[in-house]
């Protein structure tokens, strides 16, 4: 089997989350990049309004989840992903647990099955299950 069939039957899930501006906007406006640049959106969640998880903050977020066909590597789409973050007005990640308001905020939750341990990439995300703001929209698109 060649390498390029092998990745085009690769999926990934991602979570997405807005709670600057024009939030649905901001999480439309990704999910278009994100069919355009890490690979076809076969499901997306319907978007949900959530509180701040992890800071305090009175601007509620709005959370989905896509699940993308991609033939892009893990690290690819981490890339990819953060670039789109960046265009959509993102200035700086959160640094080892300290959060703030963002216009976006693009996570890998699943690769396929896929483990992935590096410093700045873990698959799967290590807190989705204590988000319901992830695992409830992901629970959608996984049915």
């Amino acid at each position: 089997r060649s390498v390029s069939a092998f990745l085009l039957n690769r999926s990934s899930d991602l979570s997405l989350g807005s709670n600057l501006g024009d939030k649905e906007a901001n999480i439309r406006n990704a999910i278009s990049l994100i069919g355009e640049r890490v690979g076809l959106v076969v499901r997306q969640s319907s978007l949900i309004s959530t509180e701040p998880w992890g800071f305090e903050s009175a601007r509620r977020f709005v959370n989905a989840a896509v699940l993308c066909e991609t033939t892009l590597t893990p690290r690819q789409v981490l890339l990819a992903t953060q670039k789109i973050e960046r265009e959509l007005g993102r200035t700086h990640k959160s640094v080892r647990g300290h959060y703030a308001d963002r216009l976006m905020d693009i996570d890998i939750l699943l690769y396929d099955d896929l483990r992935v341990d590096e410093p700045d990439l873990q698959i799967p995300h290590p807190l989705m299950l204590e988000r319901d703001f992830v695992m409830i929209p992901l629970g959608e698109i996984r049915d």
